[in-house]
């Protein structure tokens, strides 16, 4: 494939609610190759038929072992070699992965753990962290290109989330965090959103539901695409779609030859 292709990643918690609020009927407006979904919260036969009217060829779902909780799903308008949803990352079987291969290009749709329970989650989620760069560096070593979407749980920079002095010790924005971003972006990812839009201010993709905080764009940018630099030529554009409701989050996206 060369053909340009659009990926959205959206974390929608709760893909039943999102279903009852019909807040993914904007898909059928958009020529999206490809949909990724965190955040699920449901098993593959709990999905709504009536998310959208466009159809995909294929959906990939990895669900959580704990019911109405975590959970990815895939939808595809392209036809996928391989699939996997990485057990040997996502080791409490909480459905954060699904890793699909077309061609020489591999995508992951992952949902990160968030590390603000306690210090053992933190730990967690840092241990996958670490867990998952050595899995894409081993696939590039394949000679495989990569592409990273989803709900990271991490703001990297001051200027990705509204408030970054008052949140500086918040897991989500702490520095062992925020330093496997760098250690990422060190091994020859890109931030594609920075890379189109360089340091474009106020842009967010999750605001908490309290204090008005959506309304007020007291937010934080937490969903990303990264990409491996051998496919910095091919993209095309990265944006954020703010304006679409119905989660905590909105989607973000990009548009990349593969």
């Amino acid at each position: 494939m060369s053909d340009s292709i659009e990926i959205i990643s959206w974390n929608v918690n709760g893909i039943r609610a999102v279903a009852n609020k019909e807040a993914l009927k904007w898909i059928d407006e958009r020529d999206t190759d490809i949909l990724c979904l965190q955040e699920i919260k449901a098993l593959p036969e709990q999905i709504p038929n009536d998310l959208f009217n466009k159809e995909f060829l294929e959906l990939k779902v990895n669900s959580a072992e704990k019911k109405g909780y975590s959970g990815t799903a895939t939808f595809s308008s392209i036809k996928s070699d391989k699939t996997s949803t990485s057990e040997h990352i996502d080791l409490l079987n909480e459905g954060r992965i699904i890793e699909t291969q077309y061609g020489d290009t591999v995508l992951f749709n992952v949902y990160f753990p968030n590390g603000q329970k306690d210090d053992e989650r933190l730990a967690y989620k840092m241990e996958f962290y670490d867990k998952f760069l050595d899995h894409c560096e081993q696939l590039k070593d394949e000679g495989k290109s990569i592409i990273i979407c989803g709900d990271v749980n991490t703001a990297h920079k001051e200027i990705d989330l509204k408030n970054p002095k008052s949140n500086s010790k918040t897991s989500g924005f702490l520095p062992i965090e925020r330093a496997w971003i760098d250690k990422l972006i060190d091994h020859g990812y890109i931030d594609t959103f920075r890379y189109v839009n360089g340091d474009e201010e106020d842009r967010y993709s999750w605001w908490s539901y309290r204090f008005g905080a959506r309304g007020k764009n007291v937010g934080w940018r937490i969903d990303y695409f990264f990409i491996s630099e051998d496919l910095a030529e091919n993209l095309e554009d990265a944006f954020i779609l703010d304006d679409i409701g119905g989660s905590d989050h909105c989607p973000v996206g990009i548009k990349i030859s593969i």
